[in-house]
């Protein structure tokens, strides 16, 4: 089956494609689909509702399988002001870079001292009409990890935070602990279960 990743940043693409080898499913960008797609406004309050936006937004040019996922990075020790949900590359209406997010997020540990972080996900995948599958949670999530104020020498573009991410455990860098940097883009093993319901639940006729 082949289904469009409604995202245009090639790193998300790998990962996901990555985490889902194995199943019989073709993964493609939304930039190789060759359609100039609308800009999918992200205007809801959390990571499912814009997950949901933009499935909609580009299953209704698309009208083939496609979907989105959503990020918010939420701190465990921060008040709700300070908590960037779904608005990590928005601070005060300005969209950031990847150099200008390392700077904005190391600045605030200095501000505040160690901070416990974690990417919440969700995903809305939209397989038809009758067929629409929606999943948010620690299933899909990442681990919980230390933020630091001192980057790591490597980068890969589009993760500007993970050059700031430690383990929890060890206290290593993150890019430290895998074999090869782009494996530090996978996505959450739950993915791969979700696309595996949804396709048993497509193929049932349920």
């Amino acid at each position: 089956m082949k289904i469009v990743y409604g995202t245009g940043n090639p790193a998300k693409l790998s990962g996901m494609k990555k985490t889902l080898e194995g199943l019989d499913l073709e993964l493609v960008g939304i930039q190789e689909t060759g359609i100039l797609l609308p800009k999918a406004e992200e205007t809801g309050s959390t990571p499912l509702e814009n997950a949901r936006i933009k499935a909609r937004s580009y299953y209704k040019v698309l009208k083939c399988p496609v979907f989105s996922c959503d990020t918010g990075l939420y701190f465990l020790n921060l008040p709700e002001e300070w908590q960037p949900g779904v608005r990590v590359r928005r601070i005060s209406g300005k969209y950031m870079t990847d150099q200008e997010m390392i700077e904005y997020y190391s600045g605030l540990v200095k501000k505040f001292g160690r901070l416990v972080a974690q990417y919440r996900n969700s995903i809305c995948f939209i397989y038809d009409e009758n067929h629409i599958f929606e999943k948010e949670g620690q299933e899909i999530s990442y681990k919980p990890f230390i933020l630091t104020d001192v980057p790591h020498v490597k980068r890969v573009k589009g993760y500007p935070i993970d050059s700031l991410s430690l383990d929890m455990e060890t206290g290593q860098y993150m890019y430290d602990m895998v074999m090869d940097v782009s494996d530090a883009t996978e996505a959450p093993r739950g993915f791969y279960d979700f696309f595996r319901e949804a396709l048993e639940t497509i193929q049932t006729g349920k």
